[in-house]
């Protein structure tokens, strides 16, 4: 059996051809779920004979494709492939990128070659093989995260064989109309800050309306119900398995603290997994979440994975915990419920943990109402299947009164946009405290809020014609820490090109003085610590992810420490490793393994060996006793065999074996200490004395 389309991608495999054929290139945008990878499986199945380079942002979204292909289309050509990771590419040389032997390329994921490094990498391919065939595989085109770029035009040439939006995938019924919960959760913050704002609000009128729709929706929102009500009501399926996306890791262990209290009710020991590592192949808890198939309800909690390219099979729904200003990102989750071809209705449990994101469903209906009514101009109205699904508003009010709490206390843009121009004419420039107010306007806040809105960190929309005007009045739209920020990064980028990597010393100084190693040390806690969403943003971390940013020091140094023991096992043939041995490099393996067998025994607080480090020290020689205990053990051996080949220990002290070990005097301090155990400083434990007794120890 070949690879089978279904009909929609089946239409845009026959565009696909068209555009390769006539121009070369051609690309795919097609939500989250919909099977595109198949188109491009489809290509290499009709072109066996040809030569493909499939590049792709980690080896386990091609992996888990793959792994898909081999169940659907036994006997597909694997062997036309050839796989390459976008990181890899970015390292290798020209002489090996023009090695690489292609008539097709796929550039999956085709957005993520907007990232600098990256885009470097796949720019250089494409020059060296101007005449293979492109095509690109994406859930969007737009880098939202990146000044709006669109990849479609930078990479195709504006060439789209077909697109689609994830409103019109269920409208015309490709993917299955969700039911779809809002609520709200920790809102008193939010409601706070609020009130900070009607208190320094100078026209009486203003604060005092605005006091009352504050007033009124902290009321509705004390009356909602709890999260346990709401997920006992809509979580149908108890032994299902559902996706919690979380903002971070100290959110993914806020979030998990609640599990008894909100899902008691529906499972009183649901298996809960939790994996937040780029790469889900290194998760033992990814691999568990999607072989189990127990009757207990199934929850994996995750940051920053099943954004793209992979699909679990069997999910009842997610769950929103993490907010979000990027539209790819909110649809990627929301996709992860969402497979063509499933009829079952998943859920979709939208707990927004901030007052604005109440209203990020609206964009979804938005898109909705746009493709339905765009089918129905183009003549193709009886092909929608799905003009709405189910919307259950836990806080419909809520929404309603939040909505005339901002229009309350907000100017329009125009009115903004005159005291900007004020003062700019006062001052002469448009860097604004971000907490200056003029005439009741907070003019500050409203410049930062338009920076955002324009580099996409923030929900909102610029026209054209309004950047136009702010520039006109000398709006800068980098702000001093972004400009910080980027000269900090280029620093690292330096780095980077010249030692390979950024495992920087923490105390490494730059030439002209700037502290690269406590800046690199600083990111790093704060993406460990789930701080990312403050100075590290999406961007940011693939922008560093790009230039080899490794966030786990630790396994790094593992790795190499584990090279330096396995070669002295090579040299050696065991890890009984001196204490104070270092390996030519300087570095203290004595001391290394030691820490290793007292981490082992749990009598420190290093982070705890894995089970694979376990096996992989233990393949070298690793005796998880210590050094001294390993010595007697095979002084004991040497005993042993002596006594089975003369049938006594008796021997004289300065007898040495045939490979010169001193058995004679060990044998002489061991019979001293059985004689006289419980009298000597030196102990000798009683299962030694048992073992040295069946020798015969005393026996003349």
């Amino acid at each position: 059996m070949g690879v089978e389309l279904y009909p929609h991608n089946e239409k845009a495999y026959r565009s696909v051809c068209r555009l390769l054929a006539e121009k070369g290139r051609a690309a795919v945008v097609h939500p989250t779920g919909t099977g595109k990878s198949f188109i491009a499986f489809k290509l290499v199945e009709d072109n066996a004979s040809a030569r493909f380079l499939w590049l792709s942002p980690s080896e386990y979204i091609f992996k888990t494709q793959t792994e898909n292909l081999r169940r659907l289309a036994p006997g597909f050509p694997f062997e036309a492939i050839e796989f390459v990771t976008y990181a890899k590419l970015m390292l290798i040389g020209e002489e090996e990128i023009s090695g690489l032997e292609a008539d097709y390329i796929i550039l999956d994921e085709f957005h993520r070659c907007g990232a600098e490094m990256w885009g470097q990498g796949v720019e250089r391919l494409l020059r060296s093989h101007p005449h293979a065939r492109l095509l690109g595989l994406s859930a969007t085109s737009v880098r939202y995260l990146d000044n709006q770029r669109d990849m479609a035009e930078e990479l195709f040439g504006g060439d789209v064989a077909s697109e689609m939006g994830l409103g019109e995938a269920i409208v015309r019924g490709i993917l299955p109309a969700p039911k779809y919960v809002t609520t709200v959760y920790k809102y008193q913050q939010d409601l706070e800050g609020w009130q900070k704002r009607i208190n320094a609000a100078r026209a009486f009128g203003i604060r005092d309306e605005a006091q009352r729709y504050l007033d009124a929706l902290r009321r509705a929102l004390e009356q909602a119900d709890g999260l346990d009500v709401i997920f006992q009501r809509h979580i149908t399926n108890r032994t299902g398995k559902y996706i919690v996306f979380c903002a971070n890791v100290e959110h993914i262990r806020e979030m998990q603290s609640h599990v008894p209290e909100w899902f008691g009710g529906i499972d009183e020991n649901p298996h809960c997994y939790t994996v937040y590592s780029e790469d889900p192949s290194t998760s033992k808890a990814f691999g568990a979440f999607k072989a189990d198939e127990s009757e207990h309800l199934k929850l994996l909690f995750c940051v920053d994975m099943l954004n793209e390219g992979i699909h679990v099979a069997g999910i009842s729904g997610v769950i929103l915990f993490r907010p979000t200003v990027s539209p790819t990102i909110y649809k990627q989750q929301i996709g992860r419920a969402l497979t063509a071809g499933d009829s079952a209705t998943p859920l979709i449990l939208d707990v927004v943990n901030n007052m604005e994101n109440l209203l990020s469903i609206g964009a979804l209906q938005e898109e909705m109402t746009t493709a339905i009514q765009r089918m129905y101009l183009q003549g193709e109205g009886a092909e929608v299947v799905t003009e709405r699904f189910e919307v259950i508003e836990q806080v419909r009010d809520c929404v309603e009164l939040f909505r005339a709490l901002q229009n309350s206390l907000t100017g329009t843009w125009e009115q903004y946009y005159q005291a900007a121009s004020a003062f700019y004419a006062e001052h002469g420039h448009l860097n604004v405290p971000k907490k200056y107010v003029s005439n009741g306007l907070c003019l500050g806040s409203w410049i930062t809020t338009q920076r955002l809105v324009r580099s996409g960190r923030q929900a909102g929309r610029l026209t054209e014609e309004q950047i136009a005007r702010l520039d006109s009045i000398g709006m800068v739209w980098t702000n001093r820490l972004e400009t910080a920020w980027e000269r900090n990064f280029r620093y690292a980028e330096a780095y980077y090109k010249e030692h390979g990597d950024l495992l920087v010393p923490v105390k490494y100084v730059t030439a002209d003085g700037f502290k690269l190693g406590k800046w690199i040390s600083n990111l790093r806690d704060q993406y460990l610590n789930g701080e990312q969403r403050t100075v590290l943003t999406e961007e940011r971390v693939a922008r560093l992810n790009a230039i080899g940013m490794q966030w786990d020091v630790y396994s790094i140094r593992w790795e190499q420490n584990y090279l330096e023991a396995a070669q002295y096992y090579k040299e050696h043939g065991d890890l009984n490793v001196p204490v104070g041995y270092r390996t030519e490099t300087g570095f203290n393996l004595g001391a290394w393994v030691r820490n290793l067998r007292q981490t082992h025994a749990g009598k420190n607080r290093n982070r705890p060996l894995t089970t694979e480090q376990e096996r992989r020290l233990e393949a070298i020689g690793m005796d998880w006793g210590n050094r001294f205990e390993s010595q007697w053990s095979r002084a004991y051996e040497e005993a042993a065999r002596y006594f089975r080949q003369n049938g006594t220990l008796n021997m004289p002290v300065a007898y040495r074996t045939p490979d010169g070990f001193a058995l004679g005097r060990w044998v002489y301090r061991q019979r001293n200490l059985v004689q006289t155990a419980g009298k000597n400083a030196v102990p000798i434990t009683p299962h030694k004395i048992e073992l040295l007794n069946n020798l015969g120890i005393n026996q003349k």
